[in-house]
């Protein structure tokens, strides 16, 4: 299947439109179907606990939501990480942050354009992105690699699977209550999604850095790359 790239509704519309409000929600629905918040924690703690860290960043933060349920699953085994959220459009709410506080984490949110903001990108010990890098051509992925390369010891990104089942499922999100945004954007996420080792090609070579790509879970992709000590 040929990787196409389309504009998503939900990255076109105001913050504030209800559709858009909708869709926000709906995703928290998407990724617990996909198991992104177990996927991802399970990475994040294999990681951890062999390596304390103390500053990670997402990228395409959105709300805030998915990492924060990630934090409440690995909180109890890693106090005193500092987070940021960083994402084009101010949608971190107040009570988001204080749920990061409550959990020993220390949480700022960025309002950034990415590849504008990677240019100043200070060292953080783990990068992580969901449902985020299918949004862009390889060229931008692969300068987005190299400057996250180095300046970080781990990456973690989880996408859609580019292949016939995620895609089939990715036309029946009404059955789970999505509403039309979604169910128009999950089809694109999903053409535009990856599969072999199309990421790993696109990180800067060199034998310092240890790349994982694989299948995971029924409808995703996962990637990692860690700096080999």
């Amino acid at each position: 299947m040929t990787r196409i790239i389309e504009p998503e509704w939900l990255d076109e519309l105001p913050a504030d439109d209800p559709d858009a409000v909708r869709s926000r929600r709906d995703l928290h629905r998407v990724n617990a179907w996909m198991r992104h918040y177990d996927l991802m924690a399970d990475a994040l703690q294999n990681h951890l606990n062999r390596n304390p860290s103390k500053h990670l960043i997402e990228l395409g933060a959105g709300d805030g939501e998915f990492l924060l349920r990630i934090a409440g699953k690995i909180a109890p085994n890693c106090l005193n990480l500092s987070v940021t959220l960083l994402d084009r459009k101010n949608l971190v709410r107040p009570e988001t942050l204080s749920g990061f506080e409550s959990l020993g984490w220390h949480a700022e949110a960025v309002t950034a354009d990415v590849f504008e903001w990677s240019r100043t990108l200070q060292s953080a010990d783990i990068v992580i992105a969901n449902l985020f890098l299918h949004h862009f051509y390889d060229i931008s992925l692969a300068g987005l690699f190299r400057a996250i390369a180095d300046r970080t010891r781990l990456f973690i990104g989880l996408e859609p699977r580019r292949a016939f089942w995620p895609l089939l499922c990715s036309r029946l999100l009404w059955g789970i209550g999505c509403g039309p945004v979604t169910q128009h954007d999950a089809v694109l996420s999903v053409r535009a999604g990856f599969e072999g080792d199309e990421l790993s090609r696109l990180w800067p070579a060199g034998d310092n850095w240890q790349l994982t790509e694989r299948p995971a879970g029924p409808f995703s992709h996962l990637f990692i790359a860690r700096r080999v000590q």
